[in-house]
């Protein structure tokens, strides 16, 4: 990963799960560990509005856009070295903007919620086919929202290359696990 000048070779933006904001613990961990890369974490809409209940996907899909075109702008990098990912619901929109286009070197899924806790048969991996960047899921092994047999499943629906990293004993908040999920990620990262 050379760099021709003073501008980065790739930004991270980051996003927060329905019940959290940017700066949940985890997504700040992220920002120092992956330091110099540059990292923007962000919030919804509705979260900057005081709101507790997430907008529908479009309107997370058209701020993720517009927050994805500020880190742009600021780090000098083409668009398609950004890498998008977040926790949960953060990073499922960050899933379905790159499967509709939105230019980007990778995914960073934390906690992907397949299906809400006891429906399985509810499953939020529609737009996977149309997802060719490499994607990394990190989950827990003991996640209600998708278990290793279940994401290791869908996630052959993706056409670009998938890494998968298990949380032993972690849940769906990963609690206490930061510096394995910095560790995971940054290694990931230098391999893109």
């Amino acid at each position: 990963m050379g760099r021709s000048s003073n501008r980065p070779d790739r930004a991270v933006l980051l996003t927060p799960g329905a019940g959290s904001d940017r700066d949940h613990p985890t997504l700040v961990a992220l920002e120092k560990g992956l330091s110099p890369i540059p990292v923007a974490r962000v919030d919804f809409p509705y979260r900057k509005e005081g709101r507790k209940a997430p907008d529908r996907a479009p309107k997370l899909i058209a701020s993720l856009r517009a927050d994805a075109d500020d880190l742009v702008a600021a780090t000098g990098i083409r668009p398609d070295l950004l890498v998008l990912g977040g926790r949960s619901m953060g990073g499922r929109i960050c899933s379905m903007a790159v499967a509709e286009g939105l230019e980007a070197s990778g995914l960073i899924l934390l906690s992907y919620p397949l299906h809400p806790p006891g429906k399985p048969d509810k499953l939020r991996v529609d737009h996977f086919p149309e997802i060719t960047v490499p994607c990394l899921f990190v989950s827990g092994d003991r996640d209600p929202f998708g278990s290793p047999a279940e994401i290791e499943a869908a996630t052959t629906a993706i056409a670009g290359p998938v890494t998968h990293h298990w949380i032993a004993g972690g849940r769906h908040d990963m609690k206490k696990d930061d510096a394995e999920i910095v560790e995971v990620v940054r290694s990931w990262l230098e391999s893109l």
